[in-house]
């Protein structure tokens, strides 16, 4: 990292990636080129993240072809005037982390990862769960990431918040 003095350590690079409120996983099409889309990932440990999808399209042909992905997240972003040196400048709280995705074919991982992911965006919904697990569960796919190195933060902040 070039600018080592806003460099943090994964504790807060696990925070920030939490508390994005999408994270963008990036990925290598089967003829080399990127993709990349923001996501809504919940995480249930230091290195494992899960996501839900079709059971079918171009996130999943990006796995079956090259399972490597690549996180980023960004909260407290704001651009801001420092009219301390009279500097535009952006503040902000980063994340970024390399992982490997697979499709997740256990039931009850996939419903226990289903259940991580809506505690974390829908937490006051839990009562109707149940009733969608049994309408949905064989028609939605869970992809776990596990990451491969501890994930990176970044942040500049002019006053801490």
């Amino acid at each position: 990292m070039r600018r080592s003095d806003r460099e943090r350590d994964a504790a807060f690079a696990l925070e920030v990636l939490d508390k994005a409120p999408f994270v963008t996983v990036s990925m290598t099409r089967e003829d080399g080129t990127p993709y990349g889309l923001p996501l809504s990932l919940a995480r249930t440990d230091d290195k494992t993240f899960y996501f839900h999808c079709a059971l079918e399209g171009e996130k999943l042909d990006c796995i079956a072809h090259n399972p490597v992905v690549f996180l980023s997240a960004v909260t407290r972003c704001s651009p801001t005037f420092d009219s301390k040196v009279g500097n535009f400048t952006l503040q902000y709280r980063s994340a970024t982390a390399v992982g490997v995705a697979e499709l997740v074919t256990e039931r009850e991982e996939k419903i226990s990862a289903l259940r991580v992911i809506c505690q974390r965006f829908l937490p006051h919904h839990m009562n109707a769960f149940d009733d969608a697990i049994a309408r949905s569960l064989e028609r939605t796919a869970v992809v776990r990431i596990t990451l491969t190195e501890p994930p990176v933060g970044k942040c500049k902040q002019l006053t801490e918040q």
